[in-house]
């Protein structure tokens, strides 16, 4: 017999549903799910955040009183969420923390509850997020299983092959009870009415008879079944039949024609948790560090540096996050209020109200805290500009160019730096004194690889701006005059280009007294472009590592994530045509470390509190050579992305520790 479960999600906050909207979705969506539930007896699980639990109580307390009725019945079960919809990889584990706090206090408080299983928020998945809900208190968590599999190579591999378990970055793991995609959405459109019944039945018993396990047959939105909030012009049109009652049916179908026994979450939890230990795995890979629900658009860009000012948002939110951690705030309001700030939904499809009112709530919050009203998009204070022969450089420091102009090398006791002034100061070469100064990044010039798919030059420190819909491809590689600057210990070299929508103030800061180059990449004035802005372009020199290399960083956890550049490699590549990213790191503590198999390190260190850019890894072989790079995205482009929005000043330092 087949089994299968039903998960729905409820999301009050839906990003595209107006404020005033929210008593017509709890009548339209809300109440038709506990109806399912009591007229199919299938014990559903019912997934909400402490925020929309809140709010539905606010506007209609009975159906918070009869889910709590059915909740002790176990006619439905409780799946959790947060406080809050936070994309967890994207925030720092403080917040995370909080998150979950919040939550589970909410879910005792009014459904006096508190669940066993944990949905992941928008199925962005990291491996340091299975801590977070191991010590949140969570048995197991949902997660999309499409996506997983993708990552791990198993999409053509029997279902029999997928982990039952998730590890966390150290011996932690939580069974996982998957979402399927194309299940889901399967679903949706025969409800719909876009696929006829027959052919759905069909469907479904093909999986059952293939995967031979435990089906999920829904778990997604709840908000999608007769009710539509007018986001596209192409949504599909309500179905006349009714589309509660229409699920119902075909609820009632599978458990006719399909023998279909349906299991509420927690039993199937129970039967993930019997499977063998060997089942227990990392879901994450170098490809795919941060797997998400759905098809390719669905990637961590999304709610990164797409939206309207996601870019902004992100940033203004860690500068509030730094500033309660650097207080010692335990006051639960302000954790509450910036949880709510840190919502995926204010950076999708957000209406104009409601976009309007975040930015009132930030302005409110950094009053509150005492921060600047607006994270600052202002230039260093540089000094004065000084000719080179006018400079007294520090003792063992020396500042040379070749006899043409071209290159200028800048050595200290702990850095040699070549930088190409014909290439818009891009760096031809960077070595440190933990490293023997053996250049560890830099540029690999034309013909470098013997393979015309790599026949360019790959230079580091660069920017490259593009924007589909005009046909413009911009780069900051031009002939441009430094100008140096000494403040205190450190070196300035800094130059001006004009771009096509604005002026790039471009800065090496070089600290005489340590082993450490920063690169400051400052827009005046630079309305963010609709398309793509990557920053901070690093090559590394392939000769100076021993191979395997190795990628970490923290991705929403508390700990870094491991992941080892054994395969193909490029998160920057276009989805499609109108989405250019497939994935990206977290890096939430704004750190990331390159370490090869003789530990040699590079370490890449950035405040996402001045400027929350996504870091982006490329790694792929030519024959004996290989090309790793990685750049710091601060614009892509999804369906998501509206005009406007601001472009931040972003530093990124580079250093052998």
């Amino acid at each position: 017999m087949a089994q299968g479960y039903l998960i729905f999600h409820l999301n009050i906050a839906f990003s595209s549903i107006p404020a005033e909207a929210r008593p017509e979705v709890i009548r339209k969506c809300y109440w038709p799910l506990l109806h399912l539930a009591e007229d199919t007896g299938i014990p559903v699980g019912i997934e909400l955040t402490g925020w929309t639990l809140q709010q539905i109580a606010s506007l209609d307390e009975s159906w918070v009183w009869r889910f709590r009725q059915m909740l002790e019945g176990r006619q439905c079960e409780l799946i959790g969420s947060g406080w809050s919809q936070v994309i967890g990889p994207l925030v720092p584990y403080d917040v995370n923390r909080w998150n979950q706090k919040l939550g589970r206090e909410a879910y005792q408080q009014m459904l006096g509850v508190t669940p066993r299983i944990a949905a992941v928020n928008e199925m962005a998945f990291s491996t340091g997020m299975v801590d977070v809900y191991a010590k949140a208190g969570y048995e197991g968590i949902v997660m999309d299983r499409d996506n997983v599999r993708l990552a791990l190579g198993l999409d053509h591999a029997p279902m029999s092959a997928t982990p039952t378990h998730a590890m966390g970055c150290g011996d932690t793991s939580l069974p996982v009870l998957w979402s399927d995609s194309i299940l889901f959405q399967r679903l949706q459109r025969v409800v719909h009415g876009d696929i006829p019944v027959s052919e759905y039945m069909a469907y479904v018993k093909q999986r059952a008879d293939q995967d031979g396990a435990t089906l999920p047959i829904y778990c997604n939105d709840a908000e999608i079944f007769d009710y539509r909030p007018g986001r596209f012009t192409s949504e599909s049109r309500l179905h006349p039949e009714g589309e509660w009652k229409r699920l119902r049916r075909v609820c009632n179908r599978l458990k006719e024609d399909l023998t279909m026994g349906w299991l509420s979450p927690g039993e199937v939890l129970e039967l993930q948790a019997a499977m063998p230990s060997q089942n227990i795995k990392r879901l994450t890979s170098v490809s795919q560090p941060i797997p998400v629900k759905k098809q390719a658009k669905y990637n961590i860009a999304r709610w990164a540096v797409t939206g309207r000012d996601d870019l902004w948002l992100n940033t203004s939110c860690h500068q509030i996050h730094q500033a309660l951690a650097r207080n010692g705030d335990e006051h639960d309001d302000n954790w509450r209020e910036l949880c709510e700030l840190w919502a995926s939904d204010l950076r999708t499809h957000i209406t104009d109200e409601r976009w309007n009112d975040a930015l009132t709530r930030v302005a409110t919050l950094r009053c509150r805290l005492d921060l600047e009203q607006s994270p600052s998009n202002g230039t260093e204070t540089a000094g004065v500009d000084q000719p080179l022969s006018e400079i007294s450089l520090p003792e063992g420091v020396r500042i040379n160019q070749n006899e043409e102009g071209i290159l200028w090398t800048v050595e200290t006791p702990q850095v040699h730096l070549v930088l190409n002034s014909r290439r818009g100061l891009t760096i031809k070469s960077l070595a440190f004194k933990s490293h023997s100064f053996e250049p560890v990044i830099g540029t690999l010039p034309q013909g470098y690889f013997s393979s015309i798919e790599l026949g360019a030059d790959f230079y580091s420190g660069g920017v490259i701006i593009e924007m589909p819909g005009e046909r413009i491809r911009v780069t900051d590689l031009e002939w441009v005059l430094p100008k140096i600057h000494q403040r205190s210990t450190e070196l300035l070299i800094s130059a001006v280009l004009p771009l096509v929508q604005g002026i790039l103030e471009k800065t090496i800061t070089v600290d005489v007294k340590t082993e450490r180059v920063k690169l400051t990449y400052d827009f005046q004035p630079f309305e963010r472009p609709q398309g793509v802005v990557r920053v901070g372009i690093v090559t590394l020199l392939p000769e100076s590592f021993s191979l395997p290399l190795a990628v970490s960083c923290v991705n929403g956890g508390q700990e870094a994530e491991l992941f080892q550049l054994d395969s193909v490699v490029n998160h920057g590549r276009a989805a499609s045509t109108l989405v250019s990213s497939t994935s990206a790191l977290g890096a939430t503590d704004g750190r990331l470390v390159i370490e090869d198999a003789g530990e040699r390190r590079l370490v890449l260190t950035w405040n996402p509190a001045d400027c929350a850019a996504l870091p982006m890894l490329q790694h792929q072989r030519s024959q004996d050579r290989y090309l790793s790079r990685i750049y710091f995205s601060l614009c892509e482009l999804d369906d998501t992305s509206r005009t406007g929005g601001r472009l931040m000043r972003f530093s990124v330092a580079l250093s052998a520790v």
